[in-house]
């Protein structure tokens, strides 16, 4: 359990974050999956992007620069570049119920899609496809009712299905991660985080500072330290040769929801806050081979400093990583 240090700050279930409602679809065999957030009002939304090579639809949307139109779903999935046919699925489901931006002839469904390299795990045949991302959304349609306990979306579900850490050395000596998701409250405001986590790099308890997950020993009996192998096997010699590669499959994604009201320019602000949880979390982090990305989502009103929330979602996001790994199987 992750426990946030300010004792202004519990933790809630997911579902108290109004307007916001989370589906599943899942490949436990291939080890891919999806994951869909759908904001029934409407979002304004940011964007922090890291990674050299996200394989990304529709990511302007969130930038301060583009028209401020309300953003229908966030939809992460595994299948590097070929999941995002997943996004098919979603803006189908949408078209359905009317949901989407009017442009007089057709009401277009506004949605962001972020993916992760899970084809080294389970079947690099099986991707995410148009019929999981509908699943997905489908999956979220009882979310009022059912009121899932937020661990019971935590680990191997979804979009973290075929997730993995501590990849310096091969699939061999990775370990298991998945999708986490951690809420709070801080009087009227609220905060929640979902996260893929699929990292080059270990996992770290920002509280105690203890390696909690990655890289496994040659034997397996334990864990070992993705930094000592990172400076043993990429000598200098290797780098200027050029014969140096990180393996390139490695995206950690995710998003912070917020009731607090913010404009697009303070949502990227935001979600470029909450990658310190990354390197609180994460080492090595923000590599050439990690692709990473962060959106930052408003679904209120609440009046809210953006110092103290961007420091709120930092944490958030925290717990959100450490859910990732304890939860995965």
């Amino acid at each position: 359990m992750y426990n946030t240090p300010s004792p202004l700050v519990r933790e809630i279930p997911i579902t108290e974050m109004e307007g916001l409602r989370i589906g599943n679809a899942s490949d436990n065999q291939a080890k891919t999956g999806v994951t869909v957030l759908l904001f029934d009002h409407g979002a304004r939304a940011g964007v922090d992007i890291s990674g050299g090579g996200p394989a990304s639809r529709e990511t302007p949307l969130a930038s301060p620069y583009t028209a401020d139109n309300p953003l229908n779903a966030i939809v992460f999935s595994g299948g590097s570049a070929f999941g995002l046919a997943a996004g098919d699925g979603v803006t189908a489901y949408l078209e359905e119920r009317g949901i989407g931006y009017e442009t007089g002839a057709a009401k277009v469904p506004l949605v962001c899609q972020s993916c992760i390299y899970d084809l080294g795990l389970g079947r690099a045949d099986v991707r995410p496809d148009r019929a999981m991302g509908y699943a997905a959304c489908k999956d979220a349609e009882d979310w009022g009712k059912r009121k899932p306990d937020t661990v019971s979306l935590c680990g191997s579900i979804g979009a973290g299905t075929g997730a993995s850490v501590g990849k310096i050395c091969g699939m061999d000596r990775a370990s298991k991660s998945g999708t986490g998701i951690y809420a709070v409250s801080a009087g009227d405001l609220k905060m929640a985080a979902v996260v893929v986590l699929n990292a080059l790099g270990d996992i770290y308890d920002p509280q105690t500072g203890a390696q909690i997950s990655g890289l496994r020993t040659a034997d397996g009996s334990g864990l070992a330290d993705s930094r000592t192998e990172l400076y043993r096997l990429f000598s200098p010699s290797e780098l200027f040769t050029g014969k140096a590669v990180l393996p390139n499959a490695n995206t950690t994604i995710g998003a912070v929801v917020t009731n607090g009201k913010f404009s697009k320019a303070e949502l990227g602000r935001l979600a470029s806050m909450t990658r310190c949880a990354y390197a609180r979390c994460i080492n090595p982090v923000g590599t050439m081979a990690d692709g990473d990305s962060i959106y930052a989502v408003s679904v209120g009103e609440v009046p809210a400093d953006i110092n103290m929330a961007g420091t709120l979602a930092a944490e958030v996001m925290c717990g959100a990583i450490r859910r990732a790994v304890s939860c995965a199987g």
